[in-house]
């Protein structure tokens, strides 16, 4: 007679601990890069450079983007920050490199560690070999 696989069951306590263990971790994942970009204070130079005031035609926005911006309450002074800020799409190697490994080890972590309930439902369905 074929032995039918049972899942462990989990108690309550390893389901409310690993679901704020993964609430956390993806927050702290979502936090980590802000925490790692340099402050503006770090940056920013002491001398004093007098900026002008910038306009909508200085910013580069049409008639109908202005006229957005302003639905949202935004002037040509406080659009100007987010129209300046541009992206930075560098890739640093290091960070590709460690962020590639952890991917690549989890993925063999999880295979090892679940081969043993895999060959269960295998044996379970097909037999043992």
């Amino acid at each position: 007679m074929k032995k039918i696989y049972i899942p462990p069951k989990q108690g309550w306590f390893g389901q409310m601990f690993d679901s704020i263990l993964i609430l956390v971790l993806v927050y702290a994942s979502l936090m980590v890069p802000l925490f790692m970009e340099s402050s503006d204070a770090d940056s920013a130079s002491t001398e004093i450079v007098e900026v002008a005031t910038p306009t909508w035609a200085s910013l580069e926005v049409n008639d109908v983007a202005q006229q957005q911006w302003e639905k949202l309450g935004y002037d040509a002074e406080t659009a100007a920050a987010i129209i300046n800020d541009k992206f930075d799409y560098t890739i640093h190697p290091v960070s590709l490199f460690l962020t590639a490994a952890f991917i690549i080890g989890y993925f063999f972590f999880m295979i090892k560690v679940s081969e043993k309930e895999y060959r269960q439902v295998i044996a379970e369905k097909f037999g043992e070999n």
